[in-house]
């Protein structure tokens, strides 16, 4: 079974690129204050854990594996996380990030995961105490309070966030790197994706169907939601992707967005809905009846506000993004909605929903796949990115 990324000593990792700089265990040791023979011990160590040698030992110095090169190089970006995630000019060490031990990023990821000592607690099989110690070991380190009591109860500070935030995408980066050094790092590895409501319905299915068949050993995690419910998780490192409808170019900077296609919307209403049947309905038949609606800044509520440019808009009681719900309410009432027509296929097919005349003009919407600027997908993720522009 192979290793979490916190079960790899830090100060191991931090090595393994002085090593490859400078082809020599003693001037890596020099570099990480370690005796050379502890880092070759902890070296060792490394190489049992993952079941793989991570160098080549020769006369003229060592030299990286295949396998030792990809965990150098995600190790390298896991302590840039750490490094940006300290960098604040409080008063602390001057590097902290060369000084943390996984088992402190361990205590206190758990802690802001949970909110609570007694949950990091449980969470980590740590004692309350050893957490307390940890956090206020962290605090040391980089200066500045990370934890605040409000009430009976804590919560992050600033920093204690941005702390929480460096942690995960270098622990996402460190589990990248056990991946491709692991001895299976051809057909492994995880996937964690945020799927919006559109994706949902065939796009993601099939891709996930058609990569589960040729990686047996690839492990997915779905997560539902809408853009603003899955940003956060995705620049946390908590997903590696989401997979929906784009944000107006240029989109967030730290963010990078990927077209897979354009999709055309539909008025949907029930069936026998008094505007069924017909030619396009005009605005003034539209506005008199309500409509579902998503929440402002989501692209589908842009479009809809654009059918009814110039003029008041219609009554909208309901904003919803769950699909799931939006058919429930559309086939008990006179309810309207914008949606593609794949979100509501079936119901179509078996006449419960119909579409409302033609697709209005203003109706597409790019639907693509967004990732963090910088990001590199493992050799799994990125297929899966292959197959899901394929479908």
């Amino acid at each position: 079974m192979a290793p979490a990324p916190f079960d790899l000593n830090l100060r191991h990792l931090r090595a393994l690129a002085a090593i490859v700089t400078h082809g020599s265990m003693s001037a890596a040791a020099e570099i990480v204050s370690l005796s050379q023979p502890a880092l070759t011990q902890g070296l060792a160590k490394l190489e049992a854990q993952l079941g793989t040698a991570l160098f080549e030992r020769r006369t003229d110095g060592m030299a990286p594996t295949e396998a030792g090169a990809a965990l150098t190089a995600r190790a390298v970006a896991a302590f840039a996380h750490l490094g940006a995630a300290t960098r604040s000019g409080a008063r602390g060490f001057t590097r902290p990030a060369q000084l943390m031990t996984a088992t402190q990023l361990h205590a206190f990821l758990a802690l802001a995961d949970t909110g609570s000592f007694v949950g990091a607690g449980a969470a980590t099989a740590l004692s309350q105490p050893a957490i307390h110690r940890a956090v206020r070991d962290l605090e040391q380190v980089c200066g500045t309070v990370l934890v605040e009591r409000r009430g009976r109860g804590i919560a992050l500070s600033e920093a204690g966030r941005r702390l929480a935030r460096g942690i995960r995408l270098a622990s996402a980066e460190i589990a990248a790197g056990i991946v491709e050094a692991g001895p299976d790092r051809g057909g492994a590895g995880r996937v964690a994706i945020g799927a919006m409501p559109l994706s949902r319905a065939e796009l993601l299915p099939r891709a996930l169907a058609r990569v589960a068949r040729e990686m047996p050993g690839a492990r997915f995690d779905v997560s539902e939601g809408s853009w603003r419910e899955l940003v956060e998780p995705l620049r946390d490192g908590t997903l590696d992707m989401m997979i929906g409808a784009l944000r107006p170019a240029p989109g967030p900077p730290d963010l990078q967005q990927q077209p897979l296609l354009d999709d055309r919307l539909v008025i949907v209403g029930r069936a026998g809905h008094p505007l069924a049947g017909g030619a396009q309905p005009t605005r003034e038949a539209l506005r008199a009846y309500p409509w579902i609606v998503g929440r402002t800044g989501a692209p589908i509520r842009a479009l809809w506000e654009s059918m009814f440019a110039g003029g008041t808009l219609p009554e909208a009681p309901i904003e919803c993004g769950s699909v799931m719900v939006i058919r429930g309410v559309l086939r008990e009432s006179d309810f309207l909605t914008l949606l593609s027509p794949d979100q509501v296929g079936l119901e179509i097919d078996t006449g419960m929903l119909t579409a409302i005349g033609p697709a209005p003009e203003a109706s597409g919407r790019v639907i693509g796949v967004t990732t963090r600027a910088g990001w590199r997908p493992t050799r799994v993720q990125a297929r899966f990115l292959e197959v899901l522009a394929a479908v």
